[in-house]
C-alpha cells in the first residue's frame, strides 16, 4: 500500500521509523545535459525518504543502490523506510531527508501549510487506486455506488473516490461510507460491498485469498474493478520531492539531477527485469511474499511506462491540473478538500527531469518504454 497518512497527522514524524540501510559503493560519474560531475573522492551522502513499507512499490530505488546506478553518479544513499507514523515530505520539509517520495495531492496539502519542498520527477503517470467489489454485487461504476457500503481508507486516499461519485452525481449520503482498514478482510467477509484497494497490492491480496465456494484461488473474473484512470478523476502518486529553499543551491540542485537520474535508470532496470527486482525488494527486507512482489513490480511498471514522449519523470502539465482540481474541488464527508487554493509555480518543476532524461538518453537509456508489455504474473496463496 501507499502512504495513507493525510493533514490529521501531518506533524506526526515517527521517532520509531524503520530503517532499510542500503549504501552504495563510492565512484565518480562524468554528467551530462547540462549537469557537473561529482567531485572526486568520497561520494556525497544522501537519504530518501519512503512513503511505506519496502516493497515492490519503489522497487527502482533499490534497484539504483543494488545495480550501483547511485554510486555511477556519485551518490551514497541510505533509504528510510516508511510507515504509519511517518509523512515523508513533512521529514523532507524538517531537513531529515535529502528526498522524499509522495503522493502529489498529499504532498501539495503539506505545501499550503507551509512545507517547502518541490516535485522534481513524477515517476508514477497513472494512479494505482481502484474501487474493487465482488462481481455479483453489480458495480461497475460509481454511479451504481448509490445505497451500498463503500470503503475508503481517508486520511486524502479518499477523494479519487468523492470525485467520481460527485461525477455521477452522488453525494456521500448517498452510499454508507465504513472506514476500512489496510487490507481487504473487511470485503472478503462481505462487511462492504466496494473496497479502496492498489493496483499493485491490495487488488492482489484478493486475489491471494481462497475462494470457499471453489478451494482454489480468487480470480480477475470474480471481481469488478473502477478504475479512477478510466473514470478521469485520478490524481498523480508517487513522485520524487526536492527542498525548496535548497533548491537555489547549484550544489543541490546539480546532486538532485543525479540523484533523479539515477533513480529513473533503476526504474528501467525493473522494467525489463521484473524478477531480478522482485528478488532485490525480497533481499532488502519486504514482509510481503515473493509472488506478492512480483505482482506489485509488474503493476506499478504499468504505472510508469510507457512514459511520457519527453521521458520518464516528466510532469505532464495536464495531469497535474487534473489532480489540483480534484484536490480542490472534491469533498468528502467532512465537508473538506484536500486543497484550498491553487498551488504556486515552484509546487514542481521539469528542469531537473530533462537534464536527468538527457543524461540517461547519453549513456543509451531507453527512458520512454514505447514498447514496453507487462507480464502476466500467477500469485500463490499468501503472496508467497
Amino acid at each position: 500500500m501507499s502512504c495513507r497518512i493525510g493533514r490529521a497527522i501531518a506533524a506526526a514524524i515517527g521517532a520509531g521509523a524503520l530503517l532499510a540501510a542500503c549504501s552504495t559503493t563510492p565512484a565518480g560519474q562524468q554528467a551530462s545535459g547540462g549537469a557537473t560531475s561529482a567531485a572526486p573522492g568520497a561520494p556525497q551522502k544522501v537519504t530518501l525518504q519512503l512513503q511505506w513499507f519496502t516493497q515492490g512499490q519503489f522497487a527502482g530505488y533499490f534497484a539504483a543502490i543494488d545495480q550501483g546506478y547511485y554510486s555511477e553518479k556519485g551518490l551514497d544513499v541510505t533509504i528510510k523506510e516508511g510507515g504509519v507514523d511517518i509523512v515523508p515530505q513533512t521529514v523532507l520539509a524538517q531537513g531529515q531527508a535529502d528526498y522524499a517520495i509522495a503522493w502529489v495531492p498529499k504532498a501539495l496539502a503539506s505545501r499550503e501549510q507551509g512545507a517547502g519542498i518541490t516535485d522534481v520527477a513524477q515517476v508514477f503517470q497513472r494512479s494505482g487506486t481502484r474501487q474493487v467489489s465482488f462481481a455479483d454485487k453489480g458495480i461497475t461504476s460509481p454511479a451504481q455506488f448509490a445505497g451500498k457500503k463503500i470503503g475508503n481508507w481517508g486520511f486524502g486516499n479518499e477523494f479519487e473516490l468523492f470525485a467520481g461519485m460527485t461525477k455521477a452525481g452522488l453525494t456521500p449520503a448517498d452510499v454508507t461510507l465504513v472506514q476500512q482498514q489496510f487490507d481487504m478482510q473487511a470485503l472478503l467477509s462481505g462487511e462492504i460491498d466496494a473496497a479502496q484497494a492498489m493496483s499493485y497490492n491490495e487488488y492482489a491480496q484478493v486475489l491471494e485469498a481462497t475462494n470457499p465456494a471453489t478451494g482454489q484461488l480468487y480470480q480477475p473474473s470474480d471481481f469488478s474493478v473502477v478504475d479512477w484512470n478510466t473514470d478521469g478523476t485520478a490524481m498523480l502518486q508517487d513522485a520524487i520531492w526536492a527542498n525548496t529553499e535548497k533548491l537555489s543551491d547549484p550544489a543541490y540542485a546539480d546532486q538532485t539531477v543525479r540523484f533523479i537520474a539515477a533513480s529513473l535508470k533503476g526504474w528501467a532496470y525493473c522494467r525489463d527485469n521484473v524478477e531480478a527486482c522482485r528478488d532485490i525488494v525480497v533481499r532488502a527486507g519486504s514482509k510481503l511474499g515473493a509472488s506478492h512482489q512480483l505482482w506489485q513490480v509488474n503493476e506499478v511498471n504499468k504505472l510508469i511506462w510507457p512514459s511520457p514522449a519527453a521521458g520518464a519523470g516528466t510532469i505532464d502539465p495536464a495531469l497535474w491540473a487534473q489532480t489540483v482540481s480534484v484536490a480542490r474541488t472534491a469533498v468528502n464527508a467532512d465537508g473538506q478538500t484536500v486543497l484550498t487554493k491553487d498551488p504556486d509555480a515552484q509546487a514542481y518543476s521539469n528542469d531537473y527531469v530533462t537534464k536527468a532524461v538527457e543524461m540517461l538518453k547519453a549513456e543509451g537509456v531507453d527512458v520512454v518504454g514505447a514498447s514496453y508489455a507487462p507480464q502476466t504474473v500467477t500469485l500463490n496463496p499468501g503472496g508467497n
